[in-house]
């Protein structure tokens, strides 16, 4: 997701930087958003609950509802190469394209993981963060916004949803035990 987050923090840079692009952003973002959430919509039909653990995990994370969150085990995390326009902006911003790989992405409930990925214990938290910060935004467009707009202001290093993030990795870096 952080690559895909780190292409449209590119154009609101951009954006911010050329007044003129406005309409690109007021395209794009939604066009992008629309189909985030429908690519939600498909995980959460075709996606396998956390077990018992993950739902422990979640639940210590602060999702309010972890029996929703759905993981989907995909050849390739998807993207909207259909949208001429988008697929355009990703290559041309070397965000798609040959080498680059994205192996994990929440899209609302449902995330996305490759199946050759080793989705081990902290990157599940990592995207669990995710799944909750969704939540605590209220929608995806929300969260959405927010995340491109820390991306911009402070680059995906230092991004507070991603550190935010980031720090579950290091938390649960060595496992997990819910408490009995």
């Amino acid at each position: 997701m952080f690559k895909l987050i780190a292409l449209m923090s590119v154009v609101l840079v951009s954006l911010q930087l050329n007044a003129n692009d406005n309409a690109v952003y007021e395209k794009l973002l939604p066009q992008y958003i629309t189909w985030a959430i429908q690519t939600d919509a498909k995980g959460m039909k075709i996606g396998k609950p956390l077990d018992e653990k993950g739902i422990l995990l979640a639940k210590e994370i602060g999702i309010t509802s972890p029996e929703k969150v759905r993981i989907v085990y995909v050849d390739e995390v998807p993207y909207p190469y259909e949208n001429e326009q988008l697929k355009q902006l990703g290559l041309s911003l070397g965000f798609i394209g040959e080498g680059i790989r994205n192996e994990a992405q929440a899209f609302g409930y449902s995330i996305y993981v490759r199946k050759d990925l080793d989705f081990t214990l902290p990157k599940l938290a990592h995207e669990l963060v995710h799944v909750q910060q969704i939540e605590r935004a209220n929608s995806f467009s929300e969260y959405a916004f927010q995340y491109l707009m820390d991306l911009a202001q402070w680059g995906y290093e230092k991004a507070p949803l991603e550190v935010e993030a980031f720090k579950a990795n290091e938390k649960y870096k060595h496992g997990f035990e819910p408490a009995s």
